[in-house]
Formats: structure tokens, C-alpha cells, sequence
């Protein structure tokens, strides 16, 4: 009976274990899902694709501001591998270049915001905030 129950605890415990891993897996995607979309918006506005909207253009920059200020909390040292994540290994072995990362992403997207008045300024900031994802996913993601 002993046996028996601590054979269940443990499963309940590994199965806890696993949620929360494809949990946080399952945030990332979420916020790079909303960061992808945010980028599609800004660079049809920055190409002139659809018409330059100062609210859209706002809110590009105010998804990359959470995703900035919340993304690099989603990497437990249990979400390493499972899930499809195309997270590389440098995540965890330099945790703190990965958030400086963020960091420095989160006060040019607050300064891009601050600067944003028309069209010519939010190509000029959206260009700035946006090249910073390519140097992340370059160190920081599995190529697929």
C-alpha cells in the first residue's frame, strides 16, 4: 500500500513537473506569437503597406514593451528541452546577457515610444526596436 501511494505522489509530482515545463513553453510561443504580429503590423505601417495609425503604432511598441519586460521571466531551468522550444542552451548558460537583452530592449522601445509622433519618427524608432529581435534569436534560438 506504502509502495502504491508513493508511487502515485511521484507520477503526480513528474506530471506537475511536465505541465509547468510545457507551461512556460507554451508562454513563450504566446509572446513571440504577439511580438511576430506586432512586427507584421509595424513594418506594413513602416513600408507604407496600410496606412501609418498612431494608436496601432503605439500598441506595436506597447507588445514589445511587455514582451520586453516579461519574456525572459519563462525560462526555468525545467524548460530547457520539450515542448518543440527552439530555446538554445545559451539561455541558460549566460542568464545574465540574456536578460541585459531585455533590459536594454526595454529602454529603446520606451524611448521609441516616447519618440513616436508621425510616420518618418516611428519608422526611424520601429527600425531600431525591431533589429534587436535578430540578434536575440541569433544567440539565443535553435535554428528549425
Amino acid at each position: 500500500m506504502r509502495r502504491s501511494l508513493l508511487a502515485a505522489f511521484t507520477l503526480l509530482a513528474l506530471g506537475g513537473v511536465v505541465a509547468a515545463q510545457s507551461d512556460q513553453i507554451a508562454t513563450r510561443r504566446n509572446i513571440m506569437k504577439g511580438v511576430g504580429a506586432a512586427t507584421r503590423t509595424g513594418t506594413q505601417m513602416a513600408k507604407g503597406d496600410i496606412p501609418f495609425d498612431l494608436g496601432k503604432a503605439q500598441e506595436v511598441l506597447k507588445t514589445y514593451a511587455t514582451a520586453a519586460d516579461d519574456f525572459h521571466n519563462h525560462f526555468p531551468e525545467n524548460s530547457k528541452t520539450g515542448g518543440d522550444t527552439t530555446a538554445a542552451p545559451a539561455i541558460w548558460e549566460n542568464q545574465a546577457e540574456f536578460r541585459a537583452r531585455f533590459d536594454n530592449w526595454a529602454k529603446d522601445i520606451r524611448q521609441a515610444s516616447d519618440q513616436t509622433k508621425d510616420l518618418e519618427s516611428f519608422r526611424a524608432s520601429f527600425g531600431n526596436v525591431s533589429r534587436a529581435c535578430a540578434g536575440c534569436h541569433q544567440a539565443f534560438r535553435v535554428k528549425t
